[in-house]
């Protein structure tokens, strides 16, 4: 496993590795450049040498690199940080004949590059060993331990002549290498384990080879794993080999069908253990994954193309497979997906997706913290309504077969949609406005089947909730509400395209307090106006919360003023609380489904319209007008040429 061959020239990706070497005046910098440059020692050197390019076959990896020296002069100190910064990869310089210089690593290089804030790797190593004294060897293990320990960024320490010309290529073949091949994403240092999602990575690898889908991979599975990464077919005596090293220290690794999973991740940390982690690198970037251990640009679109006022949903096809994905893991057939189910489920993913906002909240679970199919299809949509290239990513890691591209449509605009007075949408996105303690996330906690609590809570970030709402004749709606907190709404319209995402707009207010009502109207003006301005008009709703108590006076006066007045329903009355929500959700979908009604009219907006229609009438009248004096003229000189020729 793992016979290396020559494959493409640069897999990576990248068109070089910038390698900066600094230390201590007189620990050879210099002398390490120049003799891995011309492959020999040269005596004079200048102090500060200028960059320094190996070519792209000087190593096989065939990545050219530049290597960069810098001054130890104090005044220097800014270069040297500047050029710190603009590193692939560091090589620190100790001279072994000087301990000082060891001393200054971890008191002084180590700590300034922290201090940068440069996360790159480090390598240390030991210039003029032909100077060092006969009589106190040390190992370099010895030597190093404690300091690579204190400091996780060193990735190797090692020992080299520049005179002697002992392991001076060594020295940037390890730098390149810890840039092209890093230990950091795939292994863990202090507990010498593979990093989960690099386990990941490898477990959605291992389950696409198991062709047969037997939880092992056979001796022609492991064959055709090893050609597809590597180029080169294995011996039957070398698959036994490996099966033999794997079971002498792991019995569980194989059975009788073949490498199991448990042996595959071992073979792995074995590979990275003995400095082979190219091995590794080179598997998981066969299979589409980059250097943060997930699916590459390559294989995911940054974004899909589409105008500000159209959204992304999954096709019908995309839905039946996950219909049969959450059957599959519903392992326990009680028509929920469980915490421990969803983790098997998304195993194979870089991370699991839902376990952070907004996803964590959003969706309703039961008394166990499972998902119904509703909510697994419900967080599925949301997803890919505010982040379709996360939702396909998640897509391809959980195994779906088709191309991705096929898993997702695009919807028409939604102004297209006003026009047509109709649309084809499954998905509809309603923000949720409204003053503070007027009771907007009640009724979004309402719409997740959560119980009524009086405690309040203020919001300060966007919350979602997403659901399915079943409409009359059959029909299944997705409905994604989201709440944007009072202090948020003045900073939301500043962008233009704001309200383009949004289907239907919703003005929550405590039906008992006058001011909320007055506040509630003011955010509608503002929304409106802006909808006006922009072209980005919503349908809109009011709901009267807190129907359980006696309503402000003048309540009914004043909803009917404002309801005829911008020519939009009347308030929807609800409790939360005694659970009466007067079929809300079911009309907030309903009003979406009809994009040209319940826009809000606001007085400007009235106004201009008015002036757009007498304008219009007026061009109509001038084009009448001048249509009539132009076959006038052209009567006339019909006329006078009759007229001038009978004469």
């Amino acid at each position: 496993m793992a016979k290396a061959s020559a494959g493409p020239t640069n897999p990576f990706g990248r068109t070089g590795v910038r390698i900066v070497v600094a230390g201590d005046r007189g620990t050879g910098k210099s002398s390490l450049i120049v003799t891995a440059a011309a492959e020999n020692f040269a005596a004079n050197v200048p102090p500060v040498l200028p960059p320094t390019r190996l070519p792209e076959d000087f190593f096989p990896d065939r990545v050219p690199i530049t290597i960069i020296d810098t001054s130890s002069r104090v005044e220097d100190d800014g270069k040297v940080a500047k050029e710190l910064k603009r590193a692939d990869a560091v090589v620190f310089t100790y001279a072994c004949d000087e301990p000082s210089t060891l001393e200054r690593l971890s008191t002084f290089w180590l700590p300034k590059l922290r201090k940068l804030e440069v996360k790159v790797p480090v390598i240390v190593v030991g210039c003029k060993l032909d100077l060092r004294d006969e009589n106190q060897q040390v190992s370099l293990e010895q030597v190093m331990s404690p300091i690579m320990q204190q400091f996780r960024e060193i990735e190797t320490c090692i020992e080299c002549s520049a005179l002697k010309q002992i392991q001076i290529p060594e020295v940037f073949y390890y730098a390149q290498k810890a840039v092209l091949h890093p230990t950091g994403p795939l292994f863990d240092q202090e507990t010498q384990t593979l990093k989960p999602r690099c386990v990941r990575a490898l477990k959605r690898i291992f389950i696409l080879c198991d062709h047969d889908k037997d939880g092992a991979l056979s001796d022609a599975e492991l064959n055709d794993f090893q050609v597809k990464c590597f180029n080169a077919p294995l011996q039957p005596s070398e698959i036994v080999g490996v099966k033999r090293v794997v079971a002498e220290k792991l019995s569980e690794g194989v059975n009788e069908r073949g490498l199991t999973l448990t042996g595959f991740l071992f073979l792995h940390a074995l590979f990275i253990e003995k400095g082979r982690l190219e091995t590794t690198w080179t598997v998981l970037r066969k299979f589409g994954y980059n250097n943060d251990i997930r699916l590459s640009e390559e294989l995911i679109p940054s974004s899909f193309k589409r105008a500000p006022d159209q959204s992304v949903e999954l096709t019908n096809e995309a839905i039946e497979y996950l219909r049969g994905i959450f059957e599959l893991f519903d392992s326990d057939h009680d028509g929920a997906l469980r915490p421990r189910e969803i983790d098997d489920l998304f195993s194979t993913a870089a991370e699991s997706p839902w376990d952070r906002a907004p996803y964590v909240d959003a969706v309703e679970r039961n008394a166990f913290g499972g998902l119904s199919l509703d909510g697994f299809l419900s967080e599925w949509a949301l997803m890919t309504l505010i982040d379709p290239a996360w939702s396909m990513e998640n897509l391809i890691y959980i195994g779906y077969p088709g191309d991705p591209l096929s898993a997702f449509r695009v919807t028409r605009r939604r102004r297209v949609d006003r026009k047509k007075q109709q649309t084809d949408r499954n998905v509809f996105q309603c923000f949720v406005f409204g003053p503070k303690k007027a009771g907007k996330s009640a009724v979004l906690n309402s719409f997740l089947g959560r119980s009524f609590s009086d405690n309040y809570t203020s919001t300060t970030d966007e919350l979602y909730a997403v659901n399915v709402v079943d409409q009359p004749g059959g029909a299944k709606k997705t409905l994604v509400l989201r709440e944007i907190p009072e202090d948020e709404v003045s900073k939301l319209l500043l962008e233009k395209e704001s309200l383009a995402a949004c289907d239907i707009a919703v003005f929550v207010h405590d039906s008992t307090d006058a001011f909320s009502w007055e506040r509630a109207t003011e955010l509608l003006v503002e929304v409106a106006s802006h909808g006006e301005d922009t072209g980005f008009e919503v349908p809109c709703l009011i709901v009267a919360a807190k129907d359980d108590q006696d309503s402000f006076p003048m309540a009914i006066q004043e909803s009917t003023r404002v309801s005829q007045d911008m020519g939009i329903e009347a308030p929807i009355p609800i409790s939360v609380k005694l659970g009466d929500l007067n079929n809300v959700f079911r009309r907030i979908v309903s009003t979406a489904e009809h994009p040209h009604l319940s826009i809000p009219e606001t007085e400007a907006g009235r106004s201009r319209k008015q002036y757009h229609r007498l304008l219009n009438r007026s061009l109509v009248f001038f084009s009448v007008g001048a249509a009539v004096a132009i076959v006038g003229l052209a009567a006339y000189r019909v006329y006078a040429a009759r007229k001038n020729a009978s004469s």
